[in-house]
C-alpha cells in the first residue's frame, strides 16, 4: 500500500474523451493489498477483483471476507445490465478520492470511517452500513458524505471546464498535485490540510478559494473549512463526527490502495458531481449547483452506454513523493519512483 501524509501525489490527466454523466476516478482505499487472498474461500484475490470496499459500504460486492455475499442477493433494479446486485452485508474502509471528474467538473474528497485503530476494513450488516434506503446514513461506521471541494460548487464556476476561457482547460491535458501536509510537517504528526494546485502548458494553477463561505473561504481542506461549508450547505457534519482530518490521516498512516475507475451512475446520474444535487432542493441554494450539465436522459447510464461507448480518460507519470518533489523539471527528467509496496 501507498503512504500518502506529509507527501504530494502526482499525475498526468486528460478527461477530454468524458463528458456529462462520466466520472473518470483516482483513489485510494483502505482495502487488503492483496484484495483478500487467503482469507477463507478466496483463492482470486485483487488481480480478479475481490478484496474491494470504500467509504459507501456497497452491498454490491460478489464476494466480502472470503464469503460470497449470496444471503438476501437480488438484482439491482436500476442496472439495466443485470450485473449488479444488493446483498446483505456491505464492506466498509475508509477512502481518499484524490480525482472525481469529467470535463465538466472535478472534486477531491477525503471520506473516514470511525472503525478504531486495528479494524481498517470492516464487513457490515444493519445499521453499520448506514444504508441511504433506510434512512440511516448518518448511523453507519464511515462518512459517505465526505469533505469535498468543487471549485464550481465553491464558487467558481470559470475555473475547470472544456475550452481556453476556463484557467484549467480540460480539452488539453494536465498535471494534478495533491498534497497531505500535518499539522508539524513530520510523517507523525495529524493530518491538517488537504492542498491541491495544477499545472498546464507550463503554468502552475493554484485551487481557487471558495468565494461563499465569507471569512471562512479557503482553498483547501480543512476541518474548519469542512465545518463552515457543511453549515453553509445544511449538511450533516459527519466527516467530524466520523474523526475529520486527523482519522483520515490515521487511515493514510496504515497505508491504501489505488484504484483507477471509469463509471456511470445507475443511482443518480453523476449528478452530484456534474449537476444540480439533491433534487429536492432548488437550483439556488447554496452547494446544490456543482456544474453546468443538465442532468436528465443525456446523463443516464442507457444513454450514456449507447452513445458514447468510446469514452476514455488516461492517467499517466504517477508520482508520490516529499512535498515539493514530484514535478518534473524537464520532460526528460523521471517522476519520482513510488513509495508502495
Amino acid at each position: 500500500p501507498c503512504q500518502l501524509k506529509n507527501r504530494e501525489f502526482t499525475l498526468d490527466i486528460n478527461v477530454s474523451g468524458i463528458k456529462c454523466g462520466i466520472n473518470g476516478a483516482v483513489y485510494f482505499s483502505e482495502m487488503d493489498e492483496y484484495g483478500g487472498k487467503g482469507l477463507g474461500n478466496n483463492n482470486a484475490g485483487a488481480k480478479y477483483g475481490t478484496g474491494y470496499c470504500d467509504a459507501q459500504c456497497p452491498h454490491d460486492i460478489k464476494f466480502i471476507s472470503g464469503e460470497a455475499n449470496v444471503i438476501d442477493w437480488v438484482p439491482n433494479p436500476d442496472d439495466l445490465s443485470n450485473n449488479m446486485g444488493i446483498g446483505k452485508y456491505g464492506t466498509c474502509c475508509a477512502e481518499m478520492d484524490i480525482w472525481e471528474a469529467n470535463s465538466m467538473a472535478t472534486a477531491y474528497t477525503p471520506h473516514p470511517c470511525d472503525l478504531g485503530e486495528s479494524n481498517a476494513q470492516f464487513k457490515c450488516e444493519g445499521i453499520d452500513c448506514g444504508d441511504n434506503d433506510k434512512g440511516q446514513r448518518y448511523d453507519g461506521v464511515c462518512d459517505k458524505d465526505g469533505c469535498d471541494i468543487n471549485p464550481y460548487r465553491m464558487g467558481n464556476p470559470n475555473f475547470y471546464g472544456r475550452g481556453p476561457e476556463f484557467e484549467v482547460n480540460t480539452e488539453e491535458t494536465m498535471t494534478v498535485v495533491t498534497q497531505f501536509l500535518t499539522a508539524d510537517g513530520t510523517d507523525e504528526g495529524d493530518l491538517s490540510e488537504i492542498r491541491r494546485f495544477y499545472v498546464q502548458n507550463g503554468n502552475i494553477i493554484g485551487s481557487p478559494s471558495s468565494t461563499i463561505l465569507g471569512t471562512n473561504d479557503s482553498d483547501s481542506i480543512t476541518d474548519e473549512f469542512c465545518a463552515a461549508k457543511k453549515d453553509l450547505f445544511g449538511d450533516v457534519n459527519d466527516f467530524q463526527e466520523k474523526g475529520g482530518n486527523a482519522n483520515m490521516g490515521t487511515s493514510l498512516d496504515r497505508g491504501q490502495v489505488l484504484a483507477l475507475s471509469l463509471w456511470d451512475d445507475v443511482a443518480v446520474n453523476m449528478l452530484w458531481l456534474d449537476s444540480a444535487y439533491p433534487l429536492d432542493k432548488p437550483v439556488t441554494d447554496p452547494g446544490v449547483k456543482r456544474g453546468d450539465c443538465p442532468g436528465g436522459e443525456g446523463s443516464t447510464p442507457t444513454y450514456l452506454r449507447e452513445n458514447f461507448p468510446d469514452s476514455y480518460v488516461t492517467f499517466q507519470n504517477v508520482a508520490i513523493g516529499e512535498i515539493g518533489s514530484t514535478l518534473q523539471v524537464s520532460p526528460t527528467t523521471p517522476p519520482t519512483t513510488a513509495p508502495c509496496d
